[in-house]
């Protein structure tokens, strides 16, 4: 195992917002993750480093971005984005990142979007596995047949992005 050096140690900030808490985490080259308090696979503290206290460009950023987000104010994040996964969950997040806003779409599209027809249980697995909920919209990918499925933050949660978002719900 690589030992992780002090300045390459993610860092985080708790963040206030109209969905509930949430932990927002950066590393030394961008935001590493954005996770609902209390969520299903919360990461653990050492995925989540040490908790800064004041300015942290990236952090700040990213809350802003969120929050305007969040308040409509802002339709994309602008943010560098970090996230660590294997090579798969990579093409799967960058599916989920083309999904437009307002639009869902399906863990079987996302696999016949990636040439792996078969693979529709790996991409809900890739899906859930996501680090940077909201900023790489996993709240956009819904059951074959339209309906709300499993999101670490909840049920609720993804009903209310997707009607922030102006999707039209099944």
């Amino acid at each position: 195992m690589t030992p992780v050096h002090p300045q390459d140690a993610p860092v985080h900030r708790l963040v206030e917002t109209r969905l509930g808490s949430y932990v927002l985490a950066a590393g030394p080259v961008g935001l590493v993750g954005v996770w609902r308090r209390g969520q299903l696979r919360f990461p653990s503290a050492e995925r989540i480093g040490s908790r800064v206290e004041g300015t942290h460009a990236v952090l700040d950023q990213a809350e802003q971005q969120l929050q305007e987000y969040l308040a409509g104010e802002r339709e994309e994040f602008t943010l560098p984005l970090a996230p660590e996964g294997t090579p798969f969950q990579r093409a799967v997040w960058a599916q989920l990142g083309a999904i437009p806003r307002g639009s869902t779409t399906t863990y079987g599209a996302i696999a016949h979007a990636l040439e792996r027809p078969r693979a529709a249980q790996a991409v809900g697995a890739a899906v859930g596995a996501n680090p940077l909920s909201i900023v790489v919209p996993c709240h956009r990918v819904v059951g074959s047949s339209g309906a709300m499925t499993g999101y670490a933050g909840g049920i609720e949660t993804k009903q209310a992005l997707l009607l922030l978002e102006g999707a039209v719900l099944a």
